[in-house]
């Protein structure tokens, strides 16, 4: 996988081999919004999660920076995510879409995760670099709905819990393993969550000016049965 790291004024492409991927769910720091967002699922049919947060693992052949997924049937949808990358030692943040198959979610989550695939964007900022103002990260993410960009989700990352939190709740650790990536969680999606043939995501940092954003469309493969 080709990405980009941007660290301090230098920027640099460089090709990295996942090993492993990690879903974090229900990692919301508002306990309110959480609940919230719980219920959402559960009005979709997905049961209640046995902790929160709860850390799945899913292939990491399944992760892509392609522009294109294919899904099974038109039951699936994206969500935004901030995401974590340990990659030469260091930890990386970026942006992603735990895009997952609802149908299959109301009857078993981690069949639901691994079931589609896990687009990132190919860009990361150093976490050092963002750790003064994170609290100021916002993500964001727009769907196609009758042909006009539509805003799907929108909140600070401060709505999850912070990463060293959730990398300790994971593997009791002060950080991941090297080459190994974790989706950190979401929030509810204004208008609830429905699929959409298109998804759009974006993490911005409006103290230092930028934004990592990345998009894909759906091939919906046919359901026989």
């Amino acid at each position: 996988m080709l990405v980009m790291f941007h660290k301090g004024q230098v920027s640099e492409k460089k090709e990295i081999i996942i090993s492993k991927a990690i879903v974090a769910g229900w990692t919301g720091s508002d306990k309110a919004a959480l609940e919230k967002h719980i219920k959402e699922l559960e009005e979709l049919g997905v049961a209640r999660p046995v902790s929160t947060p709860i850390y799945y693992r899913v292939s990491a052949s399944r992760l892509t920076t392609e522009q294109r997924i294919e899904t099974v049937g038109g039951d699936s949808s994206g969500e935004v995510e901030f995401v974590l990358l340990q990659s030469g030692g260091e930890l990386w943040v970026g942006v992603g879409s735990d895009h997952t198959d609802r149908k299959a979610e109301t009857y078993n989550v981690t069949v639901s995760k691994q079931m589609c695939e896990k687009p990132i964007a190919p860009e990361f900022w150093a976490f050092a670099d963002v750790v003064p103002h994170w609290e100021n990260l916002i993500m964001r993410s727009f769907i196609e709905e009758n042909g006009a960009r539509v805003l799907y989700q929108e909140g600070s990352v401060t709505a999850m819990q912070y990463p060293m939190a959730l990398i300790k709740g994971y593997q009791d650790h002060q950080s991941l393993d090297e080459k190994s990536i974790m989706f950190c969680g979401t929030f509810a999606a204004k208008g609830g969550i429905r699929p959409a043939d298109f998804f759009e995501y974006e993490l911005h940092d409006p103290i230092l000016n930028r934004t990592i954003r990345h998009s894909y469309r759906l091939d919906k493969l046919p359901v026989m049965g």
